[in-house]
């Protein structure tokens, strides 16, 4: 093999690493920042700081429950007729060797971190544990395994607290619980009504009919809860919750009209009025929040 073949080979090893640990999906890790924004911390600098390492660790370790998750199911990837293209281990785009070892780096340098943070450590401990135990059994129990994605989030904005010392509120716990319900609901819906059972062998123990219901339970409690949130807690907020209720209207829109859902993080992105609103409400917060 020539040098520019080795070259290109390298070239394109690095790109599927990149691809391995979806750094797309890093936008999740945005509800780290919930605790700085809500605790009106957002002006000082050194909250800034430790909110962004919180932030950076959880998309490590995000990260590294991708590639644990790609290793466990290399063979079925393989077997997909969508997978076996777009998974970078299932398509032999990265070896399985080259995934060990990013794994283990990102191992080695949380584990460094916790010098630096321990208590978001030991969050980040729990939420790689509970994505081991998903990965291994639990994504194939109905019910559990939507919790156990909505409560990574939990985990995430629980971090972010952590990291600056500040209390949070049970409510917005809750809140974070019942928005990432729904969103993780209506991700197994779309799946379910586009792939059927074959790309996730759990929607065998689900029906649309079923999710649908999951959805809107899920939708309803997060306009209550953030409501008694603001209520009880950031009053001056009050006007945030139209914004919240537009957001779910508009999210339920893409998915019955556009026939979007699947990817909750490409919703986000690519949709001019989910940013819009994001923007709007993120933005009244701040500006309410700002210290007199």
């Amino acid at each position: 093999m020539n040098n520019k073949a080795v070259r290109i080979s390298f070239l394109g090893e690095i790109l599927g690493l990149v691809k391995l640990i979806r750094p797309k999906q890093w936008v999740k890790n945005g509800f780290v920042f919930a605790p700085l924004i809500f605790a009106g911390e957002f002006l000082n600098l050194d909250s800034i700081y430790a909110a962004m390492i919180a932030a950076v660790l959880f998309c490590l370790a995000a990260s590294a429950v991708y590639i644990v998750n790609d290793l466990h199911d290399i063979e079925k990837d393989r077997a997909h007729p969508e997978k076996c293209k777009k998974r970078p281990l299932a398509s032999g785009e990265v070896q399985p060797k080259s995934a060990f070892i990013l794994l283990g780096i990102i191992y080695i340098s949380l584990a460094f971190a916790w010098l630096l943070m321990p208590s978001v450590i030991y969050v980040i401990c729990a939420y790689l544990a509970l994505n081991w135990a998903y990965t291994l059994k639990l994504k194939n129990e109905p019910v559990i395994e939507i919790f156990i994605v909505a409560f990574g989030f939990v985990l995430r904005v629980y971090a972010g607290a952590l990291a600056l010392a500040v209390p949070v509120s049970h409510w917005m716990f809750i809140t974070t619980l019942s928005v990432s319900l729904y969103l993780a609901s209506i991700k197994r819906r779309q799946e379910l009504i586009q792939s059927g059972t074959q790309g996730r062998g759990v929607l065998a123990f689900y029906s649309v009919a079923l999710i649908d219901r999951f959805a809107e339970m899920s939708a309803v409690i997060t306009v209550v809860f953030y409501s008694l949130y603001v209520m009880d807690k950031q009053p001056n907020l009050i006007l945030t919750i139209p914004f919240v209720i537009f957001g779910l209207f508009r999210y339920w829109y893409i998915v019955e009209t556009l026939k979007g859902g699947e990817s909750p993080t490409d919703v986000i992105i690519q949709d001019k009025q989910i940013l819009i609103t994001t923007f709007l409400w993120l933005a009244f917060c701040i500006w309410t929040l700002l210290p007199q």
